[in-house]
């Protein structure tokens, strides 16, 4: 093993195989220190096989996988090919302990209450159908939930008989202390769960979790927190957030693969939590968390995609990823605030949002002709009306400036 593919294998925990494989070292931190654009353009450049044509603006609904991740998919899928291993090459009836207990680390919490998933969806329907409900038992939600955050609540409220409400939410939001106020004052005699995103799904608000957990727990309320966006976009522990169940997204932000979840469920609710899909085991109440996973034959090659794609995250520095994706955002809202012809639903309190931000055009506005153009400039948006702007690492300053020019040109407008 030369030094290129030894570094390769001692930051992302898969043996790289040289100048086929692609993965190659990242850069000298030494270098984001003396010019943070240079390497970040390098960063780009190297661990991503994205074309220098492509502005990619679209993380927020699948983020995209840097090279070591695909070569760790490959290799997963050709050593199983090849049975070179005496396990299964499989998960679906597996425990996958380890990493389980490493993915647990990451997060914040125990590995005896984290489950995979295959995404967000998936741990979000698993949560709804599992809590024991009755007809006229509520669940409240807000009024800006993505549609896998309404859907598994809305499917029970059909099938059971319970009762969904929705709290309205102050778009662009003046501070965390007044989220947490109306969502927390929503609260009735009759709700048993209070189910909210972590991250608003449409305008990439922050919402102020613990707070809001803390509060209901004092009610005897459950929370479920729609945390797609979270992991990889902010710190997270899922200990500090104090919520009794929690959906994860890794393919968003934390560079893995589509086709993977995850899924917390606090100790103390596991053994009373109905599964979804089942296999054999799944009564098994000493497996904790993982009685979830006996669902059948699955791709473990997801997993390895998965793990790697944290581990690219810890080699980087999460604090320092983190910085830059916030700094990035901080960009499009301050190019959005001078703007007259947009409005942002994102706060002008940077604390109230990570890397996503939101802005909304007018409705006069030519958004066959938005859509023509950054297609034909290989500008790769999300929305209409609303538009959700992602700032992940492979963002170019460039890439942003060329957005806000688009939009100009078709509003017709000048910046001064």
């Amino acid at each position: 093993m030369n030094r290129r593919d030894a570094l390769a294998f001692s930051l992302f925990g898969i043996a790289a195989r040289g100048a086929g494989g692609g993965v190659r070292p990242l850069p000298d931190p030494s270098l984001r220190e003396k010019d943070a654009e240079k390497y970040w353009l390098q960063v780009r450049r190297e661990q991503f096989l994205l074309p220098g044509w492509r502005a990619f603006l679209n993380n927020g609904s699948l983020g995209v996988a840097p090279r070591p991740v695909v070569q760790a998919l490959t290799e997963f899928l050709e050593t199983a090919a090849a049975l070179v291993r005496d396990d299964y090459p499989r998960w679906g009836y597996e425990d996958l302990d380890a990493e389980r207990a490493e993915m647990a680390a990451f997060v914040g919490c125990r590995k005896e209450e984290l489950a995979f998933t295959h995404c967000a969806t998936e741990a979000m329907s698993v949560i709804a159908n599992g809590i024991d409900l009755k007809a006229g038992d509520e669940v409240l939600i807000t009024d800006h939930e993505h549609p896998s955050g309404v859907a598994p609540w809305a499917l029970r409220a059909k099938r059971h008989g319970i009762m969904v409400r929705e709290v309205r939410l102050p778009h662009p939001p003046q501070s965390a202390g007044q989220l947490a106020d109306i969502v927390v004052s929503a609260i009735g005699p009759r709700t048993r769960v209070l189910s909210f995103s972590g991250i608003i799904s449409p305008t990439g608000v922050l919402m102020p979790v613990r707070e809001i957990c803390r509060a209901a727990r004092a009610k005897g309320v459950l929370t479920v927190v729609d945390g797609a966006h979270m992991n990889g976009q902010v710190p997270l522990r899922l200990s500090d957030l104090e919520c009794d169940y929690f959906a994860g997204s890794p393919h968003k932000w934390l560079f893995a693969p589509a086709g993977c979840g995850l899924m917390y469920i606090r100790e103390e609710h596991l053994d009373r939590h109905w599964p979804v899909i089942v296999t054999g085991d799944w009564d098994r109440l000493e497996l904790k968390a993982a009685r979830f996973m006996k669902i059948g034959t699955n791709n473990r090659a997801t997993i390895a995609g998965m793990m790697a794609g944290k581990r690219f995250l810890e080699a980087l520095g999460p604090e320092h990823v983190y910085a830059r994706i916030h700094e990035l955002a901080k960009r499009v809202y301050q190019k959005a605030a001078q703007r007259p012809y947009l409005k942002l639903l994102s706060s002008a309190d940077d604390r109230l949002y990570g890397a996503l931000v939101t802005v909304t055009f007018p409705e006069n506005f030519d958004f066959a002709q938005l859509r023509r153009k950054a297609k034909e400039r290989r500008i790769w948006l999300y929305g209409g009306q609303e538009l959700r702007i992602s700032t992940p690492i492979h963002v170019r300053m460039a890439d942003i400036d060329a957005a806000f020019a688009l939009f100009d040109e078709v509003a017709g407008h000048r910046p001064a």
